[in-house]
């Protein structure tokens, strides 16, 4: 490797040290699962790294590799079939056990999220985990600021009923 490629390799390995736990954890809340939250944080870099010396020159790469997690993780969606989705999370589903505070919420936290639509649970993740504005948020996912909260409004809906007893549970 030449000096050129050997400097774009150990920016791209602080970037990604930089960034990985939090695209890791959006992963983790968009998939549900800890092996496919790898699978798809690895792809996003892997993605990321072949267009690093462009991403590099953006305005915030952090930014485009947010933006190919969230269009990597539609296409394999739309993608799966019905068949291979993951069911009946467990605690070791989950991930490590020092990823939060309580094993048990994350797995309830991640069933309900479970049940949105890969769009709604990509809206809900920008939107709530990720503090991301509703502009950046339709930016983000092509969509308009009108559907983003519609989008969101309508999954806290339904997350609520199941998030509720999780609350009342960790904080009586």
């Amino acid at each position: 490797m030449g000096v050129k490629a050997d400097r774009q390799a150990e920016e791209f390995s602080a970037f990604v040290r930089a960034t990985g736990t939090q695209l890791h954890h959006a992963a983790m809340l968009l998939t549900g699962d800890h092996h496919l939250a790898e699978d798809l944080t690895q792809a996003t870099y892997a993605k990321v790294f072949v267009r690093w010396g462009r991403v590099q020159a953006a305005e915030s790469p952090v930014a485009y590799a947010r933006t190919v997690l969230l269009n990597t993780f539609l296409s394999h969606r739309r993608l799966r079939r019905n068949g291979e989705r993951p069911s009946d999370l467990t605690v070791a589903d989950v991930g490590p056990p020092d990823t939060g505070p309580d094993p048990e919420l994350r797995v309830d936290l991640l069933a309900a999220l479970a049940g949105l639509s890969p769009l709604d649970r990509a809206v809900v993740v920008l939107r709530y985990w990720e503090d991301r504005s509703v502009v950046d948020t339709a930016a983000d996912l092509g969509i308009s600021e009108s559907a983003v909260r519609t989008r969101a409004r309508r999954a806290l809906l339904r997350l609520r009923p199941l998030i509720d007893p999780i609350a009342e549970r960790t904080h009586p």
